[in-house]
């Protein structure tokens, strides 16, 4: 606390940082928590050959957020590896990652260090079907690059460690930066693999498909089972939430301690200020009852022991109202007698 029992600037930026960061979790957490319940509500559709007739009663011929799980089939044609044979999918990404170390000037540390310096995805249209080859049913997939957990698998990983000279090592060194390699990456979703989705479902002319829902809920293209990708949500809220309430609490604790410092504050002021006033009346009652010529040493006499003459000044705040005996028993840390404020310095005072 600064003089005047207001929080320092200190306590003023730890809360708001505490209260920001609280207010920031509890947001996320509140967003994690409408996602797992929109997703936890989500109507489950076998996909048989009664799928358009439920769509066909549905409001609409749409079920709006709906869970569905099949097999990847292309309609037309397939893309091959790059690096692997026999490998075919619907969805292929390709990735080039640079790995550096960078010094770090604060820690004094190399700190591993990657960024993507190329990316390319290519896409054909594809198909959700059933395992079983006897039901004549398909799913058109549209939009799989806007789902938030598309299934990709990694066929090929390789790591093209930088080929560096004397000089070029000395160069890093000086600029801060050495280079490791690249990485080149191919991420694909096969054939055949099963594949999890939750979106709308739309029957439109006598063919089924799913997209983007349009109500801004979650859209998912998952390699998981459906209970795998609702347990992997409930324990992303779950988190969220213990760091929104240990956030809270630590905001909840800084507050606390801040208006407490400053009631007791507020308590010592006024009892000071009582002090003050009773040894005012005091004071005023010796002068009143001694003689004319004692009333000027009363003035002059320590406020503490009432015998002695005034015989120190107390920095910093100035004040001249304590004998050099009272001031050597004054307890750790000394402060005055009269504004109770810590005492750095003492000056003799001589009387002429």
């Amino acid at each position: 606390m600064e003089s005047g029992g207001r929080p320092s600037l200190g306590q003023f930026i730890l809360l708001g940082a505490s209260s920001v960061v609280t207010a920031v979790l509890y947001s996320v957490y509140r967003q994690k928590a409408q996602v797992a319940q929109e997703l936890k509500g989500a109507k489950r559709i076998h996909l048989g050959e009664d799928l358009k007739s439920i769509l066909s009663e549905a409001p609409g011929k749409c079920v709006p957020y709906a869970v569905i799980e099949g097999a990847v089939r292309s309609v037309k044609e397939t893309l091959n590896s790059q690096f692997v044979e026999n490998c075919k999918g619907v969805i292929q990404r390709l990735t080039l990652q640079e790995h550096k170390m960078v010094w770090n000037r604060t820690t004094h540390l190399w700190n591993d260090c990657s960024k993507i310096i190329h990316q390319r995805t290519n896409t054909v249209p594809f198909d959700l079907v059933p395992h079983e080859d006897s039901v004549d049913m398909a799913v058109r997939v549209l939009k799989p690059l806007d789902s938030q957990d598309l299934g990709l698998e990694t066929v090929y990983e390789k790591f093209h460690p930088s080929i560096q000279s004397f000089t070029d090592v000395i160069g890093h060194y000086i600029s801060g930066e050495r280079p490791k390699g690249i990485q080149e990456t191919e991420e694909m979703l096969k054939v055949g693999a099963t594949l999890t989705g939750v979106g709308e479902l739309v029957l439109d002319n006598n063919s089924v498909r799913l997209q983007p829902p349009k109500q801004g809920m979650q859209y998912y293209l998952s390699s998981q089972d459906f209970d795998s990708l609702l347990q992997r949500q409930e324990s992303s809220v779950r988190l969220w939430k213990v760091l929104t309430l240990v956030f809270g609490f630590a905001t909840c604790a800084a507050l606390f301690f801040v208006l407490r410092k400053h009631y007791l504050q507020r308590q010592e002021r006024l009892r000071l200020r009582q002090m003050e006033k009773e040894f005012q009346e005091h004071e005023a009652q010796l002068l009143s009852r001694a003689k004319p010529e004692d009333r000027e040493s009363l003035k002059s006499a320590c406020v503490v022991c009432l015998s002695n003459f005034k015989s120190c000044v107390f920095l910093e705040c100035g004040h001249v109202c304590s004998c050099a005996e009272c001031y050597r028993a004054l307890p750790e840390p000394k402060r005055c007698p009269i504004c109770r404020q810590e005492i750095t310095r003492v000056i003799p005072l001589f009387n002429s």
